[in-house]
């Protein structure tokens, strides 16, 4: 078919569809002899093989993704090569939309199946860029908290025990974006057991050393634990809005944390 019967709808239609330039779409248009599902099929497989030859190229900067509905929420991070295309309204609705497809998962480890790598090979085109899917969790629970950065690039999800305010919810995940240091652990409970022995193990032999009685001693020891579980724990922490409360005061009677997820973009946990 000649260029002259291609019409420019047509190549308008495929311009939207895969985000390439008007010569592009005509090209493909005319080897596909018209035939708008063909020419795109054919642009995706050649555009898509290009892309694949560029997976090594350093993709360091990205967007998280936090999403909830009904006892369902996910958070995950997508990569891209530069902070244009993070910002990209596209970009961040693909992560968004990926991060919605996964309530169908268990909950844990986000495993990216085909129609999720089928929408990242979408942006991968339009932005040729080195688009990635980097980690993402999947978790169950009553109550929901998130928060995401003005940037895009720090996120937060918070699971609680109950039904929670939202302006509470989201209150405690800006702490937990927020707070130095990050929490450890939403209680005492959920810290490493081999973590908190270590930390009392120093604490009494500190005690001791100090030559105080040994009554006195078991306070001292005491209350040097007290105060680490005040500093690692999300719920013993001083509230970020408000330094005179601890995170578990502003919490609704009934409700906790259960567990909580922290990522940054380009870090491999937190």
């Amino acid at each position: 078919m000649s260029t002259a019967n291609i019409s420019a709808k047509d190549v308008m239609a495929l311009r939207q569809k895969t985000g390439l330039g008007m010569m592009d779409c005509k090209k493909a248009l005319v080897e596909a002899e018209g035939d708008l599902a063909t020419a795109e099929t054919n642009l995706r497989a050649k555009l898509k093989g290009k892309m694949d030859e560029r997976t090594d190229r350093a993709a360091g900067e990205g967007c998280i993704a936090v999403k909830y509905e009904g006892d369902k929420a996910a958070i995950l991070e997508v990569r891209a090569e530069t902070d244009f295309t993070a910002r990209n309204e596209m970009f961040v609705a693909m992560a968004n939309d990926v991060a919605g497809m996964s309530f169908d998962q268990p909950a844990g480890e986000i495993s990216f199946d085909g129609k999720m790598t089928e929408m990242l090979d979408n942006v991968r085109i339009t932005t040729n860029e080195n688009v990635s899917f980097a980690r993402g969790q999947r978790v169950d629970g009553k109550g929901f908290g998130r928060y995401v950065h003005h940037d895009g690039k720090l996120g937060v999800l918070v699971v609680f025990d109950g039904e929670i305010p939202e302006d509470v919810a989201l209150g405690v995940a800006q702490h937990v974006a927020a707070h130095v240091p990050t929490p450890s652990a939403a209680d005492a409970d959920a810290l490493p057991a081999d973590l908190v022995s270590a930390k009392r193990e120093e604490a009494e032999k500190e005690a001791r050393d100090s030559g105080k009685p040994q009554e006195i001693a078991e306070k001292i020891a005491e209350g040097k634990m007290r105060k680490f579980f005040e500093e690692v724990t999300l719920l013993g922490q001083k509230y970020v809005r408000d330094e005179s409360l601890q995170v578990r005061d502003i919490l609704p009677k009934g409700v906790t944390v259960t567990s909580f997820i922290r990522m940054r973009v380009g870090e491999a946990g937190e």
